[in-house]
């Protein structure tokens, strides 16, 4: 086994880095009006240099800016497109942590009038980004498939779409053309996370959606097509993985249940890998990646960015080991589980210890495949 020469890498990572104390800051002086903007700018610009250095010291191959510009990973980004905004959901989500913690939010994005991509949303951060490092610049952007999962039709406005299918006709258009520039800017890794199809694992959720008059035995086969069709005209030379997990929020997560519930819809993603949260027993079994097709990389997320404790190689392996059964050693990555913050916020963890797990999935990749 070597290292894969294109993305996804044998270690990998899902994206968002813990925020320093300094870009907290900024970030409240920037919300009270006390610095500009561009000072908030020049603050990021800084955080995200020390981030890439942090990725580099721990061996990974493919570099983000951490989502430090953002303060939601998919909030930002949609927002960016006119037509969608955010507001206050008709139902909270619960979240909960293995001790016990609760925490709830309302935050839901709706279509309030037609999506249009009036300007680039992240051209600029990532010709920054490629400027920080000489290995591989990666981008994440969230799927808008959640969007619609949280409410269905009563998130998108009857007036201004009272046909579904235009709706995700412009939205398509929207993502095609920033996805155009971006690889026209150099980009050749691209990453969509998407909550829903692990969500739709969860009865809960499950029975909330029906609620909403939709069938979640559908979306996963609908949402799939969908996030397809964002990645149809992507150039030969930009290499696309999907990543869902369970929620994210400061240590807590949402949802579980396996993935036999969503796997033949998602697993027919057009897409060249799938990150997929296996931290834990709420992730269920390796089973399911039996409807994995041949030639698709599998990215095992198997490293917690949610507790404070170092995974043991040892372990790692082994779980490597068992789903190897389904999926071709060689057709395998090994990843954190999710981002380390999903949030502004970011998960009760320490950044050296945020570092200490990302050397480790470098160091577990090189020892099982010879490489990153």
């Amino acid at each position: 086994m070597t290292k894969t020469s294109q993305p996804p890498f044998r270690a990998d990572q899902v994206g968002s880095l813990l925020r320093p104390p300094a870009l907290h800051a900024a970030r409240e002086q920037a919300a009270k009006g006390t610095i500009t903007k561009t000072e908030l700018r020049a603050i990021e610009d800084r955080a995200i240099k020390e981030a890439v250095r942090l990725q580099e010291s721990a061996g990974l191959r493919g570099i983000t800016d951490g989502e430090f510009r953002r303060a939601f990973w998919h909030v930002d980004f949609l927002t960016g497109f006119s037509g969608i905004v955010a507001t206050q959901a008709q139902y909270a989500l619960g979240f909960r942590g293995e001790h016990g913690e609760t925490a709830e939010t309302r935050s839901m994005l709706v279509v309030r009038d037609k999506v249009r991509r009036t300007r680039p949303v992240i051209l600029d951060d990532f010709k920054f980004l490629k400027s920080t490092t000489s290995r591989t610049p990666k981008v994440c952007i969230p799927a808008p498939t959640y969007m619609h999962m949280r409410g269905g039709r009563h998130v998108v406005n009857a007036t201004a779409y009272p046909d579904l299918d235009e709706f995700w006709s412009d939205i398509t258009a929207a993502y095609r053309a920033e996805i155009k520039d971006l690889a026209g800017a150099g980009l050749t890794y691209l990453q969509i996370d998407d909550v829903s199809f692990a969500t739709l694992c969860d009865q809960q959720i499950r029975a909330q959606v029906r609620r909403d008059g939709e069938n979640p035995d559908a979306l996963p086969a609908r949402y799939a097509q969908i996030i397809s069709g964002l990645i149809a005209e992507r150039p030969p030379g930009l290499r696309v993985t999907m990543h869902t997990c369970r929620g994210n929020f400061q240590s807590m997560w949402m949802a579980e249940g396996s993935y036999d519930a969503v796997a033949e819809g998602l697993f027919s993603a057009a897409v060249d890998g799938f990150f997929l949260e296996y931290d834990d027993q709420r992730s269920g079994g390796f089973e399911p990646l039996r409807f994995v097709p041949k030639g698709k990389y599998v990215v095992l997320g198997l490293v917690s960015t949610k507790r404070p404790d170092l995974e043991s190689k040892d372990a790692l392996k082994r779980r490597i080991d068992a789903a190897a059964k389904y999926v071709p050693l060689d057709y395998l990555c090994l990843s954190p589980q999710c981002g380390f913050a999903s949030s502004h916020h970011g998960n009760k963890l320490a950044t050296d210890l945020e570092r200490r797990k990302l050397a480790l999935v470098a160091e577990v990749a090189t020892e099982v495949w010879g490489g990153i």
